[in-house]
């Protein structure tokens, strides 16, 4: 049975296209790139880094300033233009009543991952929270997911599952031998996380929660 619970942030629990999509508006113009709302939801969960370079064949360098001009927007604005979906945090609040371990695993950084749970008021129902890093040391949720797998103390990975919403959060549980619990509400939609294999797909709170329980 599960005794650890990872969850992603952005898609999983609270609905920041807003502040994310502008920052990323922002981040591009930078860079002299421009592009529709629709197609710039693809980079709601996945490093900023590497997605720049792939959709729009930049350099690194290019890459890099456009990074840093989305976190500057996003550390003092983009950050609140933000909100938890309606029945996240009953879910935390349940699963913690329950006795789940709750960990955060988000490829966000990990300071403006933390002010986040502090802004919504819901660090209480985490007991660790990791998130990326500015260097490459934890830059992909594979790593921050083993990070987390690292340093917390006498977890199993037999006992964990990683919830999330795109591809990425699917894969960097594989990749760390976990199961992956895919849900549909986010930015992936069930037809990304049927392709990426997830072990299981929720479509809302309630079916992530029978699903928890009875595995």
């Amino acid at each position: 049975m599960y005794k650890n619970i990872f969850f992603d942030l952005d898609g999983t629990i609270t609905d920041s296209k807003e502040g994310i999509i502008n920052g990323i508006i922002y981040g591009l113009s930078k860079i002299g790139i421009t592009d529709s709302v629709e197609n710039l939801v693809k980079f709601i969960g996945p490093p900023l880094f590497d997605s720049f370079q792939t959709e729009y064949g930049v350099s690194p360098e290019q890459s890099r300033k456009a990074v840093e001009a989305y976190r500057e927007y996003f550390k003092d604005k983009g950050i609140y233009e933000n909100k938890m979906y309606p029945g996240a945090e009953e879910l935390l609040k349940k699963l913690k009543a329950d006795g789940y371990k709750l960990v955060l695993a988000t490829s966000k950084p990990e300071p403006f991952a933390l002010r986040i749970l502090d802004y919504f008021d819901i660090a209480k129902y985490f007991d660790y929270a990791f998130g990326a890093t500015f260097t490459p040391e934890r830059a992909t949720k594979a790593l921050v997911i083993k990070w987390g797998l690292d340093h917390i103390e006498g977890i199993k990975k037999e006992e964990t599952v990683m919830v999330g919403d795109r591809e990425h959060d699917m894969s960097g549980a594989k990749a760390n031998g976990l199961d992956c619990i895919g849900v549909s509400y986010g930015y992936g939609g069930e037809e990304e996380l049927k392709e990426c294999k997830a072990t299981y797909i929720a479509k809302n709170f309630d079916e992530l929660y029978k699903i928890i329980k009875e595995k």
